[in-house]
């Protein structure tokens, strides 16, 4: 289905998930007919946030399969207990996140929590797999190398960490709020 006004830019060269094209779309005099309308005029902002909420959920298991394959690469080496326990501590929050994905209310602080513990876990143990296996796995196209800059995305999209602290702290003072 083609959309007039409506175009791709140019693909972007990635420092990671290089398997999955990014581009800028290109919106010019696009009209939406009615049928074509996501929910009623004025729910946008709110349906976005509620897709934002899933979409850091779906980040956060992005980053736990990162790191654990990161860890399944090292797995021969020293330093296991601190990376598995990083990444057990993050499965467990996404874990809960995604079952409330499933709830009809938001979610924002705990996708968050689990978008921010996944992804820096995903970064901790692809780096700290690369530290252990050495030089050869900083080599280009070696499994250990791709897992830490698939891993540096995790801590962007859907909202960089430092602003998914701030969705937490915001969340906690509301429930106190409410104390």
């Amino acid at each position: 289905m083609t959309t007039e006004g409506l175009s791709c830019g140019k693909k972007e060269d990635k420092l990671g998930i290089r398997a999955s094209s990014t581009c800028s779309l290109i919106l010019e005099d696009v009209r939406i007919h009615k049928e074509n309308i996501l929910g009623k005029p004025g729910e946008g902002f709110e349906m976005a946030m509620m897709q934002l909420d899933k979409a850091r959920v779906g980040i956060a298991a992005q980053s736990l399969g990162i790191a654990q394959s990161a860890l399944d690469t090292a797995a021969f080496k020293l330093r296991l207990g601190e990376m598995a326990l990083k990444l057990e501590s993050a499965r467990l929050l996404v874990w809960r996140a995604a079952v409330l994905c499933d709830e009809p209310q938001r979610s924002t602080k705990e996708s968050s929590m689990a978008k921010v513990a996944a992804s820096e876990a995903a970064t901790f143990v692809s780096h700290r797999a690369i530290q252990t296996l050495g030089g050869m796995d900083y080599v280009a196209d070696m499994p250990a190398e791709r897992h830490y800059r698939d891993a540096r995305i995790t801590e962007i999209y859907a909202g960089v960490n430092d602003v998914q602290r701030q969705l937490i702290a915001d969340a906690i003072l509301e429930e106190y709020r409410f104390l």
